[in-house]
């Protein structure tokens, strides 16, 4: 398994770099390669350094912007194969959810106490991992960042899940690694919210009646199979997939989405937050 994960990562790896020599050569700035392929800087950022893995309909892109020459096509069935095998990069505890998580066709997520690793940026990411006890040494703490922000490629599927999350007020207003941070993570939050194939809702802190007090979960659907429900407390994960049990928790999250801002109501509060209305 871990010889296994070497491989995978050191393939992302190994086309970052190609990618950042190609920009280079081309004469771009990270900026401008992601205003012509339609990413951010962070992501191809992320990229280049083997943390983001690079979808086909980019390599096209970026193989005819930067001349490639077919370059950066030939590796797009060997980043698909390792993709495939990308659950071997998270803990044991953790792949059977991550699997799951791939393959869903709708995805639902509730949090409590920090932004959904799913929405979280780079910087928010290390900050969480950073803070996180017993403490992990650095090389841990790059490593599950990169997992992480892996398991964001789920954006990048078509047909795309449903997604819809529902965060409470306060971790919106929790400076998580300084306030930069903070502020880039609600832009990004309003990047994704603004997506057609998301829906985003805050929480008021100021509910008086809530249903969500026994903590987070996720509820997903995967290809094919019943909706199953997951749950983790201090690293002790449980992926629920009796259906009785996994209906009370899409009751529960019904009357929670009910309780909450409506999504355009929630982009606007982030805007708020953010000073920019």
């Amino acid at each position: 398994m871990e010889e296994e994960e070497d491989i995978t990562s050191d393939l992302f790896t190994a086309v970052g770099e190609q990618i950042k020599v190609l920009r280079i050569r081309a004469g771009l700035t990270q900026r401008e390669l992601g205003r012509l392929v339609g990413y951010t800087e962070s992501q191809i950022s992320s990229i280049e350094r083997g943390v983001r893995v690079p979808q086909p309909d980019f390599l096209e892109k970026a193989d005819k912007l930067l001349n490639a020459g077919g370059l950066l096509l030939a590796v797009k069935k060997s980043i698909e194969k390792a993709q495939a095998k990308a659950r071997v990069r998270h803990p044991g505890w953790f792949r059977d959810y991550a699997k799951a998580e791939a393959e869903a066709v709708s995805l639902h997520d509730y949090s409590t106490m920090a932004i959904p690793g799913l929405l979280q940026t780079e910087d928010y990411a290390r900050a969480v991992f950073t803070n996180r006890r017993p403490l992990l040494d650095d090389a841990t703490i790059e490593k599950r960042v990169a997992d992480r922000l892996a398991r964001q490629q789920i954006f990048d599927r078509w047909p795309a899940p449903t997604f819809s999350f529902v965060i409470e007020e306060s971790v919106l207003q929790r400076p998580v690694g300084g306030r930069a941070v903070q502020q880039n993570q609600l832009r990004h939050l309003l990047r994704v919210g603004r997506l057609r194939t998301v829906e985003l809702q805050v929480m008021p802190t100021e509910r008086e009646e809530h249903p969500g007090l026994g903590g987070p979960f996720i509820l997903l659907t995967p290809k094919g199979r019943q909706p199953v429900a997951y749950t983790e407390i201090y690293g002790h994960p449980r992926l629920i997939t009796d259906p009785e049990e996994a209906r009370v928790f899409i009751e529960r999250y019904g009357i929670i989405r009910a309780q909450a801002l409506t999504p355009r109501e929630s982009l606007s509060l982030i805007e708020k937050m953010l000073g920019e209305r």
